[in-house]
């Protein structure tokens, strides 16, 4: 499959390039955004594509938002189609990768939600016994569920530069107690629904951040992506022990093989070797088919 490391559409003006995704401008009411195969790790855009991981982001995404409805609403557009927008040959190139959706505001805050005591917070737990600030009972371990999930926002950094942890006091003064109350109880419950649904496909989501939007009447929308292996840690069930680095289902068998670099984690970034870009492209399409399968 050839890969698609940026999208090139003529008919519509580009609004931004983000890390993974590509946006462009509709009409007043619409944005279409591209999903390229573009990868990032430790907030760097790797210089190497991973083949169709594009198009597995993009029908996660919509699968997730499409199931998490009765949640709150979400960010597709069912008035305007690709075909609507763009020319045959723009069809061709971004065939499975193109979402039509609302223009709504972004919430200034990434929404995570930790299930699980790995990654960063497993290191801040080893040395102060809390995960982003939030104080742990004693003796947990190493990627062990932790006693009830938590809401663990950050900031959202430009391209090339890190998010940064924050407090739910620093969200609401962002954006006021209504909405951050709001943003931590969507969370929350996106997380119990798509963790309860993923643990019966034996994944385990160990966590995994949202993003989201309002409209002109200030009603909170699901957008960007949700769900993804971009965007979470799936884990395999049967592997899963208490006190190990677990098996994963997403990049975080890019960020092990770059952990093991002579590299600063600046722009940038290295070139991925073949079979690191097999083996990342085959855990992707392994989640997206166990979460998918029978649908």
């Amino acid at each position: 499959m050839k890969p698609l490391y940026e999208s090139n559409l003529t008919s519509l003006p580009l609004i931004n390039k983000g890390k993974v995704r590509d946006l462009y401008d509709v009409d007043d009411k619409h944005l279409l955004i591209v999903t390229t195969d573009r990868i990032s790790a430790f907030d760097v855009v790797l210089p190497t594509p991973i083949p169709g991981k594009g198009r597995i982001l993009t029908e996660t995404a919509v699968f997730w938002m499409k199931k998490a409805a009765d949640i709150l609403p979400n960010q597709l557009a069912d008035d305007v189609t690709l075909a609507d927008i763009l020319t045959p040959e723009e069809l061709e190139q971004i065939q499975g990768r193109g979402m039509v959706v609302k223009k709504l505001k972004p919430l200034p805050v990434e929404a995570i939600v930790r299930g699980y005591l790995v990654g960063s917070g497993w290191k801040e737990y080893k040395k102060t016994q809390t995960v982003c600030g939030i104080p742990l009972p004693e003796g947990l371990k190493k990627a062990e569920q932790l006693p009830e999930p938590l809401f663990t926002p950050s900031t959202k950094a430009a391209v090339g530069e890190h998010d940064e942890n924050i407090s739910f006091e620093e969200v609401v003064k962002l954006m006021g107690e209504e909405r951050a109350q709001k943003v931590k109880e969507y969370s929350l419950a996106l997380y119990k629904m798509a963790s309860e649904f993923a643990a019966e496909r034996g994944i385990i989501i160990a966590d995994t951040k949202f993003e989201f939007g309002e409209d002109e009447n200030g009603v909170i929308h699901l957008i960007d992506e949700a769900l993804t292996p971009d965007s979470s840690r799936f884990w395999p069930a049967k592997t899963y022990q208490v006190g190990k680095n677990p098996d994963s289902f997403d990049k975080q068998y890019i960020r092990d093989y770059l952990e093991s670099l002579d590299w600063d984690k600046t722009a940038p970034g290295p070139e991925l070797p073949e079979e690191i870009v097999d083996m990342t492209l085959q855990k992707y399409q392994e989640a997206q088919s166990r979460l998918m399968e029978n649908l």
